[in-house]
């Protein structure tokens, strides 16, 4: 890539074949019609619509091919899957500034769904294919630089968020159509829908997705150099240290994602193997929470943003987060994990992400939340009696172990430890100043746009200025 800064806008948003587009902005089209949001919003709904439809199968062969260490594995798996998401996604977002963004959209969909079939042939052979999977799973990166290519400045923000809305929207009927297919025939009829949703959407980029880079914006060549700036992942962090404001928003974000990132990686299983939710419910559950996001993050924030602003929305954010890992935490009646839902609906309005720290936490947070499951014995059985008393503080326990008996107290460790971590980002947050006095740090709290759950690190496309390495913006539900 070459050092100048060139603008990356194509035109406003495309609802709609317009006439002349492409011979204006040079956009060479391989699909049915010019570039527009449409065609990212259907490549994202046919992605998590194919894999909500497993949310149900999933747990099934996650506790039958790990039926002693179903937590622990879980989470080392999803969090393998996150850390290499966030080491390609730079690299992934440079290569699709040189090699255009139709190809990136036909490989990060093919791999990041590769894994499906694969569940009931091949259980295990499906889990390790998932984990490697992360290499390419950043299709929400590649389609955020696909609609910045469409769209201008101004339209951007409301782009971005209908493509959130459109990832919420898959989540709030698959599941519910997975659970059903699966109780009404079997979960092997739902794998192989899914599997044929997930070829459709790789075949609709193939035939239908024009290219959205426009040929003036690309080398001459495909052997061009990439910019490795960019594709570095850690390039984002470096920057902590200049800024007060930075750093206090780093640390904010670190300490409230790491928990929230863990929370979503196996709060579904949590409720399906502890809770005792059947597929119904697991699957009515995560409707309900896709459903308040959408309304969160569009009537909730306009108001919040209106009249407290940016600060008070992250604060706000952070008490309702806190409240519903306290649920999780705390909780072993139905109606409290039911509150915890709707309070992750209303949390969502000011989760920040800041580049390199929230891909970070994205593989973190499922491997710490998976070892402290494994660390306080929470499997399938949490509650099982034993016959044999424990002493502890010469008082004896019969029927329990003393794990169990802490249990008791506290069913879900993971997000009870998420619980001081986020009241700890509060306690951080309430010295973010409301006026930020540099100016990387008005550009930082200027974006409202959403942003994607997964790791956020591909910005080539949609940056305003070359250098700038961080970014707050609010979030749509991620990670179901």
């Amino acid at each position: 890539m070459t050092g100048k800064k060139r603008k990356r806008v194509v035109g406003k948003i495309q609802w709609g074949p317009k006439k002349g587009h492409l011979k204006e902005n040079g956009v060479v089209s391989s699909g049915f019609s010019q570039p527009s949001v449409y065609h990212a919003l259907i490549v994202i709904f046919l992605e998590f619509f194919a894999w909500g439809l497993l949310t149900s199968p999933m747990i099934t062969v996650l506790n039958e091919t790990f039926p002693n260490h179903t937590f622990l594995l879980n989470g080392l798996i999803t969090g393998v899957k996150g850390l290499l998401s966030f080491l390609s996604a730079p690299l992934i977002g440079a290569l699709s500034d040189v090699w255009g963004r139709k190809s990136f959209l036909l490989i990060t969909v093919s791999f990041t769904c590769a894994p499906i079939p694969l569940m009931k042939i091949s259980p295990m052979w499906y889990f390790a294919i998932l984990s490697i999977s992360g290499i390419f799973s950043v299709t929400f990166s590649v389609v955020f630089a696909y609609v910045a290519d469409v769209t201008t400045e101004e339209d951007r923000g409301q782009a971005y968020g209908l493509v959130s809305a459109t990832f919420a929207a898959s989540l709030v009927t698959s599941p519910a159509l997975g659970a059903y297919l699966g109780s009404v025939y079997s979960d092997n009829l739902v794998i192989w829908l899914a599997t044929a949703v997930a070829l459709f959407d790789v075949f609709f980029i193939m035939v239908a997705v024009p290219e959205s880079l426009p040929e003036k914006l690309r080398p001459a060549s495909w052997g061009s150099q990439i910019s490795w700036e960019k594709a570095d992942p850690f390039g984002a962090l470096k920057a902590i240290g200049g800024d007060q404001l930075i750093l206090l928003l780093c640390v904010t974000v670190f300490l409230s994602y790491l928990p929230e990132a863990g929370e979503y990686s196996c709060f579904f299983v949590y409720l399906r193997l502890i809770m005792g939710f059947s597929a119904e419910e697991v699957a009515s559950y995560i409707a309900l929470v896709g459903v308040l996001s959408v309304v969160a993050q569009t009537l909730i924030l306009a108001l919040l943003m209106k009249y407290v602003g940016h600060k008070g929305s992250i604060l706000f954010g952070l008490v309702f987060e806190i409240i519903q890992l306290a649920c999780y935490g705390f909780g072993s009646e139905t109606w409290l994990m039911w509150t915890a839902g709707c309070m992750a609906a209303m949390s969502s309005v000011a989760q920040g992400i800041i580049t390199g720290i929230r891909g970070l936490c994205n593989g973190l947070g499922p491997a710490l939340f998976g070892f402290i499951f494994y660390l306080f014995h929470v499997d399938l059985d949490p509650l099982k009696a034993t016959d044999k008393p424990v002493t502890l503080n010469h008082t004896e326990y019969h029927g329990l172990t003393l794990q169990n008996a802490i249990r008791q107290v506290v069913p879900g460790p993971p997000f009870a430890f998420g619980t001081i971590l986020v009241i700890m980002a509060l306690l951080v947050g309430v010295f973010i100043p409301e006026n930020p006095h540099s100016s990387l740090g008005r550009s930082i709290l200027r974006k409202p746009a959403s942003f994607s759950p997964e790791s956020f690190n591909l910005e080539s496309g949609h940056r305003k200025h070359e250098k700038e390495p961080l970014m707050l913006l609010s979030e749509s539900e991620p990670d179901i």
